[in-house]
């Protein structure tokens, strides 16, 4: 079973079954979470793109810079073991395209859409690896029959080892809502774009729906179309303290209930479990102008990039024999 299904699971069973309240922004979130996928961050929903930002004790990952930069996992992991000058040529590579304007700096908005283009590559990336993982017979689709076999080592949905596993049937039965309505050609089989869709929702609007209605259905015990404060905070509210409490109440008020009703519904209910990638964008942006800004002028010359280089790329000079890789060749894209 991979990581991402892993923490997938166990974060939908966190926001769902109420076995906890709800999951503290450490990031914003993760995705790109970035929910269920390799988590960037801690979201309080249940869809999380990416590795957490912060960690449990409030430290910098500094993984996500590198990953929200260089917009691979892979590309993250072979700069880790570069020495600084290799990374620092490849970083300058990488900033030429970087600047739109082609004026010798990265200015906020060309670092947020360069950021945004990593997030989508990420997402890209991981649901190709998924997909190649699952798909037994390299078709290049994955049928339900193999998703369950690499997911949750079972042979279908109603597998006797499956019967005592009542949360396990309740994720499956979610997973194959989900899956329905990835498969768009109605084939029984997901193809390399709809397992893109199946496995980051959150980064699909015609898929957001369904995670509406998964999460009314969940979290909504007393059936009337939204979600109060009790509600929210799930079965856990009665174990937490009163400093927590009005934390969470304080989240709910500003951050999620817009039209101040005292309940959210639609928009707001995504906006809770859904990350905003966008907001992700922000903060990154704010956190690498704040580290590399030497001048204070609201512009990133490629100079102080460069002289930064281990916050946006990282680099190691240890065992430079062993870790150097083949200078990859960007695409256009690139």
């Amino acid at each position: 079973m991979h990581t991402y299904i892993i923490v997938f699971s166990i974060l939908i069973n966190c926001i769902f079954f109420g076995n906890g309240a709800v999951m503290h922004k450490s990031f914003s979130h993760g995705h790109h979470e970035h929910n269920n996928l390799n988590q960037e961050r801690e979201s309080d929903g249940a869809y999380s793109p990416r590795e957490p930002h912060y960690n449990d004790e409030g430290h910098h990952n500094s993984e996500f810079d590198h990953e929200a930069i260089l917009g691979s996992t892979k590309e993250a992991e072979e700069y880790d073991h570069l020495p600084p000058e290799e990374a620092k040529r490849r970083l300058e590579i990488l900033l030429t395209k970087m600047d739109i304007s082609k004026d010798g700096f990265i200015d906020r908005n060309e670092l947020k859409a360069w950021i945004m283009r990593s997030f989508r590559m990420l997402s890209e990336e991981e649901a190709i690896e998924k997909l190649e993982d699952a798909d037994e017979d390299n078709d290049g689709k994955v049928s339900w029959s193999e998703y369950l076999s690499d997911t949750y080592g079972v042979n279908s949905d109603q597998d006797d080892s499956l019967r005592f596993h009542e949360e396990s049937l309740h994720l499956i039965s979610e997973d194959k809502e989900m899956w329905q309505a990835a498969d768009k050609d109605h084939d029984g089989l997901l193809n390399e774009t709809e397992f893109q869709a199946f496995s980051n929702p959150e980064e699909h609007p015609d898929m957001l729906p369904i995670i509406l209605n998964q999460t009314l259905r969940n979290k909504d015990t007393d059936k009337d179309g939204a979600i109060s404060f009790q509600e929210f905070v799930g079965d856990k509210g009665a174990d937490l303290n009163k400093e927590a409490l009005v934390s969470e109440k304080h989240k709910f008020d500003v951050e999620y209930d817009k039209d101040k009703d005292g309940k959210l519904m639609g928009q707001e209910i995504l906006s809770w479990i859904v990350p905003s990638n966008e907001e992700i964008a922000d903060e990154e942006v704010i956190h690498l102008f704040a580290h590399s800004d030497d001048d204070h002028d609201d512009l990133l010359s490629f100079q102080e990039v460069l002289d930064h280089h281990e916050t946006f790329v990282g680099s190691e000079a240890t065992d430079y024999g062993d870790h150097l890789h083949n200078i990859h060749q960007f695409n256009d894209e690139l």
